[in-house]
């Protein structure tokens, strides 16, 4: 017997509202304790200009999308429960797959810096930079990390361009950003991590499963995430490969997300052997015999 979509969205949804729900008064009050516009200037860079894909769309169903406080203030009370079984285990698959020792670290689209937060807390002598478009969402990240007692800075800028020195990086990161942006985008911020990274540096991009998404089509339509379809039909993999990234491979994160890896290589540098003197060598052998 074939289940409705509106019925798997309805038992989908239902318990996420209703825990929402349960936490309105706390997010109100939370809404209504700041300035949201002056606290967000200190992050604004003003002659930075919005990405038309992201400032046209009404992401998670929220209008101006992530350019709006309120974004910032539900992004955690509802991700938490839209990341079975638990979203710190699902962005932890992330870091457990890190295989360098990064002095220096970027974490690209950080948002409310959950990632980010974890980045510090495993690499605590590490340099980490939260990067994101959104001023409302790194006023919420740089209150997680004071709160938490984690040094780490956090800068408005756009992970396409963003303004760092060539090889300036060990590992850049990225999560839950890729379904957010379309693909060609996904693609040049690909080959901004490549750039960023020094030779042998890793990246790693934690997101949506893209084969449980083509399989289970209707986990794209249950919020409005305007280019998840886009990313569902892609592959990471290849895009990583595109932009020069060797060694890649995608492991499943607890079914429905996924973490691919890439190294930027190492280069190919040829070594000149001087061939013994045979000369030499026959001499010794004579003064020997």
């Amino acid at each position: 017997m074939a289940v409705r979509k509106d019925t798997i969205f309805e038992q989908f949804l239902a318990p996420i509202f209703s825990n929402f729900l349960m936490d309105r008064e706390a997010l109100l009050r939370y809404r209504n304790s700041k300035d949201w516009e002056v606290e967000g200037d200190r992050f604004r860079q003003p002659d930075l200009a919005y990405p038309a894909y992201y400032s046209s769309q009404h992401f998670h169903g929220i209008e101006q999308g992530y350019l709006c406080a309120d974004a910032a203030v539900t992004y955690d009370p509802v991700t938490k429960y839209v990341l079975p079984p638990n979203e710190e285990w699902i962005r932890q698959g992330l870091i457990d797959r890190i295989r360098c020792q990064p002095r220096r670290i970027l974490d690209l689209g950080c948002g409310t810096g959950s990632t980010t937060l974890l980045l510090k807390k495993a690499f605590p002598q590490a340099e980490v930079i939260g990067l994101d478009l959104s001023p409302y969402m790194l006023v919420v990240a740089d209150e997680k990390a004071k709160k938490a007692g984690l040094a780490i800075e956090f800068r408005q800028g756009n992970a396409e361009q963003t303004g760092f020195p060539d090889a300036s990086f060990d590992l850049v990161t990225a999560s839950l950003l890729f379904h957010e942006t379309p693909p060609e985008v996904s693609c040049t911020i690909l080959q901004e991590c490549f750039r960023l990274l020094q030779a042998g540096g890793e990246v790693l991009i934690l997101d949506g499963n893209q084969s449980s998404l083509r399989w289970a089509d209707w986990l794209t339509e249950i919020f409005e995430e305007p280019y998840i379809k886009a990313y569902a039909a892609g592959s990471v993999d290849a895009w990583m490969g595109a932009a020069g990234f060797g060694d890649v491979r995608t492991e499943e994160v607890w079914l429905l997300n996924q973490v691919t890896r890439g190294v930027k290589p190492i280069p190919y540098q040829s070594v000149q052997f001087e061939p013994p003197e045979m000369n030499q060598t026959i001499e010794q052998e004579w003064a020997m015999g």
